[in-house]
C-alpha cells in the first residue's frame, strides 16, 4: 500500500507518520508538498498534525486552499482513503470533507496528554481490525480540539454511525470529566458518509511502536492495510 504524507508549512507530525508507515509497517510512503499538483498514485493520503500556516485565521483555514488540497478533495470524492490527524482533522473540516467545526478547547488551554478513546464503529476502513466498544489509549496535543456541530448534524452522525471515537473514562463510560476539550457528545473522531475519510484529534502515529510503550494506535494502520 502506498501512503502519501502531506507537508504544509508548519506541519510537525509528518515525519512521525512517514516513519510509522515505512519503518513500522514496511509500506511505501512518499512526501506530498502542499504546492504539488499530483498525488503520485497513492492509495491513502494522510494529513498530519502540526500548525499549518501557523494556524492563522483558524486552524486549517489557510491550508484548505493549498493547491494540493484540490487534488485531495477530488481523491476523496472519488472514494480514495484520507486520514486527517489533529491539524489534519481541522483541515478536513475546513475543506468540507467532514461536517462540523473546531473551536478552542473549553478551558482555553493547549492540552498535551494521553486520553482514553472508545471505539464506536468498526464499519470503516480505518477501524475494521478493532472491536466496537474497545478502549484505546492515545496521546493528544491541541489547542483547538473542541468539536462542534449543530444538533441536526450530530443526530445525522449518530444515525449513520459516523462517530468513530469518543473520549471516555478508563472504564468506557462517557462523562464531562473524560472529555479533555469540551467536544460535543465527547466526539474525538468522525468519518464521512462514504466512510473513506476519517478525521481524529488523537495521534495514532505516536503510539504505534513498542519502544514508545503503547501500540494502541496500530489499529488504525492495521485496519487500512487489511
Amino acid at each position: 500500500m502506498k501512503f502519501g504524507v502531506v507537508v504544509f508549512p508548519g506541519s510537525n507530525c509528518d515525519h512521525d507518520v512517514y516513519h510509522v508507515v515505512k519503518k513500522g509497517f514496511g509500506h511505501e510512503a512518499v512526501w506530498l508538498w502542499h504546492k504539488d499538483e499530483s498525488l503520485t498514485g497513492v492509495d491513502c493520503v494522510v494529513l498530519p498534525g502540526g500548525f499549518s500556516y501557523g494556524d492563522y485565521l483558524r486552524s486549517g483555514a489557510i491550508a484548505r486552499f493549498s493547491p494540493l488540497m484540490e487534488k485531495v478533495v477530488d481523491f476523496a470524492e472519488g472514494g480514495g482513503l484520507v486520514l486527517g490527524i489533529c491539524n489534519g482533522f481541522q483541515i478536513l473540516l475546513e475543506a468540507g470533507l467532514l461536517p462540523g467545526a473546531m473551536r478552542r478547547n473549553s478551558d482555553l488551554r493547549f492540552i498535551c496528554d494521553t486520553v482514553t478513546l472508545r471505539l464506536e464503529t468498526v464499519e470503516t476502513p480505518f477501524t475494521g481490525k478493532g472491536s466496537a466498544g474497545s478502549l484505546y489509549r492515545m496521546p493528544i496535543a491541541h489547542g483547538d480540539g473542541n468539536y462542534y456541530a449543530d444538533d441536526a448534524t450530530l443526530d445525522r452522525l449518530e444515525r449513520n454511525r459516523q462517530i468513530v471515537f469518543r473520549y471516555a473514562a478508563p472504564d468506557g463510560s462517557l462523562s464531562e470529566e473524560a472529555n479533555p476539550n469540551g467536544s460535543v457528545r465527547n466526539i474525538a473522531g468522525i468519518v464521512n458518509e462514504r466512510r473513506n475519510v476519517l478525521g481524529m484529534m488523537p495521534h495514532p502515529e505516536r503510539c504505534s511502536e513498542n519502544i514508545l510503550g503503547n501500540t494502541d494506535g496500530r489499529v488504525i494502520f492495521e485496519s487500512l492495510l487489511a
